[in-house]
């Protein structure tokens, strides 16, 4: 396997003993953020000049256009983003034509969302760039290793999911 370039430590001295230690470089939830910010921004930097997307907008396309007819509450909780978050970008691309927005044929309560034919030319567009992003990004990687890593980011959501129910009431 290749050896990457190394992730840079830091060089200047660490908190000292009066305060409580955590080593960002080994732990996993800044890790995974950090590289999570660094992948979706290079994506971004598409989708955004060509479309004006920001990266919660494309989130819920690309959620809609694999799943139509979600709620907003069912599009963050497939991304797990924040509802007003998702309920903002749902404004901005209802507004720009690239959504619509439905009563649910069995309770008149509920509105679902899907992509306009507007918003399924974006999806088209970005879709397949998204896809080849994700083929070189992971080109320096076997099929074993990325069986491996796809086998690990499930277990990890299975155990954050665990973790979070297990997490004692504020």
């Amino acid at each position: 396997m290749n050896d990457p370039t190394p992730v840079q430590r830091p060089t200047r001295p660490l908190a000292g003993p009066d305060h409580a230690q955590l080593d960002l470089e080994h732990f996993l939830p800044y890790r995974l953020s950090v590289l999570s910010n660094r992948v979706s921004g290079t994506i971004a930097r598409i989708y955004t000049e060509r479309f004006a997307l920001s990266i919660t907008e494309w989130r819920v396309m690309a959620v809609l256009g694999r799943y139509p007819d979600l709620s907003a509450n069912e599009v963050a909780q497939r991304t797990a983003m924040d509802k007003v978050a998702v309920s903002r970008a749902v404004a901005r691309l209802l507004e720009a034509g690239r959504l619509q927005r439905e009563i649910h044929g069995d309770d008149r309560r509920r509105s679902v969302l899907r992509l306009s034919e507007a918003g399924y030319g974006i999806y088209d567009e970005v879709a397949p760039l998204a896809l080849e992003f994700e083929r070189r990004l992971l080109q320096g990687i076997d099929d074993a290793e990325r069986a491996l890593l796809f086998r690990l980011l499930d277990r990890l959501d299975e155990l954050e999911l665990r973790a979070d129910a297990e997490q004692p009431a504020p």
